[in-house]
């Protein structure tokens, strides 16, 4: 049989990987594949890094859609895959990939999964995770200064021009093609188990 997919959305810092964590955490023993959807933005190799900072990265014109939907085409089918691998400090691709084999679930979380239809489609079932706007906002002060070394007033910026932006012009709206949405970030543990159960109730022919 086919692998199931499970598409996970959510605005910047609502807790999407969290909740992929637990997710593959209770599949065992079942083999779950991850892919992040900020492995696919673009490689603007073309622009100076200050350019590249100037970028809207929270708009779907940022990602490699064509590359995701193909690669979401090519495990659905059972074919290994190479993931990219995005450097944030430097805002380019790196040059090794991510070899990713074929598995029972393949877990795909990101900010903009359901707004292209493309890739929307592939997921045979849609979580969006939800959290407070303030929330959201400090884990992404935290996880920027920490793990992708930028500076607090750079993050406030890109905060104010382009992430809440965005998040009210896409994220917000895709929320509407969820299955199911978990309220109060990636720590709803109620919520959790209600997925986890419904993924291992479609598991069960296997």
């Amino acid at each position: 049989m086919r692998p199931l997919i499970i598409g996970i959305a959510g605005g910047s810092g609502s807790g999407k990987s969290t909740v992929a964590r637990r997710i593959a955490d209770a599949l065992t023993p079942a083999k779950v594949a991850f892919l992040d959807m900020d492995a696919y933005y673009k490689h603007r190799s073309d622009l100076s890094i200050e350019e590249r900072r100037k970028l809207n990265w929270d708009h779907p014109d940022a990602f490699d859609l064509d590359l995701l939907s193909a690669h979401l085409m090519a495990l659905a089918d059972g074919k290994a895959i190479d993931k990219p691998v995005y450097d944030f400090v430097t805002h380019l691709r790196a040059e090794q990939t991510v070899h990713i084999e074929a598995a029972d679930v393949i877990v795909v979380d990101g900010i903009l999964l359901f707004v292209d239809e493309r890739v929307r489609s592939r997921c045979d079932v849609k979580v969006f995770v939800d959290a407070d706007a303030d929330v959201r906002l400090i884990r992404r002060i935290r996880r920027d200064m920490a793990k992708r070394g930028r500076p607090l007033e750079e993050i406030l910026d890109q905060y104010l021009t382009t992430v809440q932006p965005m998040h009210l012009q896409f994220v917000e709206p895709s929320k509407r093609y969820a299955d199911i949405i978990v309220p109060r970030g990636g720590h709803n543990a109620v919520a959790i188990d209600l997925i986890i159960n419904t993924i291992l109730r479609r598991l069960q022919p296997k």
